[in-house]
């Protein structure tokens, strides 16, 4: 009997954020460290076939939990088949109430027509040296077309901030437009905030590295990082091994214990900390990165 995914809500969902081998992209951003990075046929084959285990034990071993799955590969998921055949189909498992990747959109989108529409999401990042705008903003339009729940956003640095406000003014408000902060010298201008926070609301979350040594976080309990080789840990930001899904039981690797960290700066990791209240901020839409509730952004 598996878990029935249409009833429940973000507290009694268990939150998987799975990470594969491959190490690869597309893509040549000047900030990311697997720009053009090519994966040799080994990789790639590790990778399928880590994909394809951890698939069967979401809808086998995990049948009687009522799971949501974030991918989050070092890089780009989507030109890979594997990942838009699994993402199809376990958007229509009984037990997984949602699915959804971080991408770049650069991969051909026909796949979405096969998948539950109610029970997948993308997460799409707009990178503005790698593509034309009005091709990505057509992309997004044929997302929208399709009926296909996404957010989409861009990395804060100074230059893409022009692309991040014609994002917001050319697409419906329905559609969340988030901003990730560039914090590699360690604090982002009050003047970029500002900016950002217009296009954002939820930007100076971002903006921030928050404390968090000591402080309860669902990470570890209601949220769980789980890498190509079933190695669980409590989240991407702390490298202690909980167990492994192939061969321990899920509730034995949970842990309630306070976060061990310094700090957390990277959404997929504050968006658990427990004093931030974001579980009621995004609802059902945490992995995709979609607030439950339409946001209120500032006047320009």
């Amino acid at each position: 009997m598996s878990a029935p995914r249409d009833s429940g809500s973000v507290w009694d969902t268990l939150h998987l954020l799975y990470r594969g081998p491959i190490s690869s992209c597309n893509y040549d951003c000047a900030y990311c460290p697997f720009a053009k990075h090519r994966s040799d046929a080994a990789e790639l084959e590790a990778d399928r076939r880590a994909l394809a285990r951890f698939e069967r034990w979401v809808v086998e071993d995990a049948a009687e939990r009522r799971v949501a799955i974030l991918f989050t590969p070092w890089g780009e998921g989507l030109v890979r088949p594997w990942y838009r055949d699994a993402l199809a189909r376990l958007s229509h498992a009984k037990n997984v109430v949602k699915v959804a990747i971080q991408t770049n959109l650069s991969a051909p989108i026909e796949w979405l027509d096969d998948v539950d529409r109610d029970h997948l999401g993308l997460w799409a990042t707009y990178h503005p040296t790698q593509i034309a705008y009005d091709r990505f903003l057509r992309r997004c339009r044929d997302l929208l077309a399709r009926r296909i729940r996404f957010s989409v956003g861009v990395v804060g640095l100074a230059e893409n901030a022009e692309a991040a406000e014609r994002l917001r003014s050319d697409l419906p408000d329905s559609v969340y437009v988030w901003v990730n902060a560039f914090k590699d010298d360690g604090r982002v201008p009050r003047s970029l905030v500002e900016r950002f926070t217009k296009i954002d609301p939820l930007f100076p979350l971002n903006a921030v590295d928050h404390p968090s040594a000591g402080r309860p976080c669902h990470a570890g309990s209601r949220a769980l990082s789980i890498d190509g080789d079933g190695d669980v840990r409590r989240c991407h930001f702390v490298a202690d091994v909980l167990g492994n899904i192939y061969r321990d039981a899920l509730d034995a690797m949970t842990t309630t214990a306070p976060c061990p960290a310094q700090t957390c700066g990277c959404h997929i990791g504050y968006v658990h900390l427990e004093a931030l209240d974001q579980y009621d901020v995004y609802g059902d839409g945490l992995v995709e990165r979609i607030p439950a509730r339409a946001l209120s952004r500032r006047a320009s």
